[in-house]
């Protein structure tokens, strides 16, 4: 009987640890960053290598929230002069970015920022991102705080998180 129960208990450890693993898994992709902070979590923050003399670029990650709502209110890196929080809309035809004050993360929800969509606008970059390096962006959230997070930089056509083309055709509102 005792035998019967130790190898019950060891069973469930082991389908419980490869459950927290393959919902590891699932959430990251097959080679993306998970980080934490509060109840949120934050996965594959990645950007796209600038081509050229570099003016502009974009960060890209998904945050899925916790037990209650959130919201992420702000950005910062160094690679950039100006870092900001930006969205997309359609006006006229033609696709407009522009600047948002806070993203929200619902509870239990995910949040994909994304080409074409809400992401990280990189301003007056600093300094080309080439492809396979990597650079710190800290995220601020209303109520989970901050967290620094490491940004790998992927080719210059990478669509990792959407399907939507890149900065390069697209009139920037302030």
């Amino acid at each position: 009987m005792k035998n019967l129960i130790t190898a019950g208990a060891l069973a469930l450890a082991l389908a419980t640890t490869a459950s927290l693993t393959l919902t590891t898994a699932a959430i990251a992709g097959e080679s993306g960053a998970v980080y934490k902070t509060g109840d949120v979590t934050i996965v594959s923050p990645w950007a796209r290598a600038t081509a050229g003399k570099p003016r502009n670029g974009g960060a890209y990650l998904t945050i899925k929230g916790g037990t209650g709502n959130d919201e992420l209110t702000g950005v910062e890196s160094d690679v950039a002069k100006k870092t900001q929080l930006h969205g997309h809309r359609h006006e006229k035809g033609v696709m407009k970015m522009h600047r948002v004050d806070g993203i929200e993360i619902p509870a239990g929800g995910m949040v994909m920022l994304k080409p074409g969509g809400h992401h990280v606008m990189l301003m007056k970059l600093k300094q080309a991102l080439k492809e396979g390096g990597s650079f710190p962006l800290t995220l601020q959230f209303a109520k989970a705080g901050k967290v620094t997070v490491e940004v790998q930089i992927k080719g210059v056509g990478a669509m990792n998180a959407g399907a939507h083309a890149g900065h390069g055709k697209m009139k920037m509102k302030k």
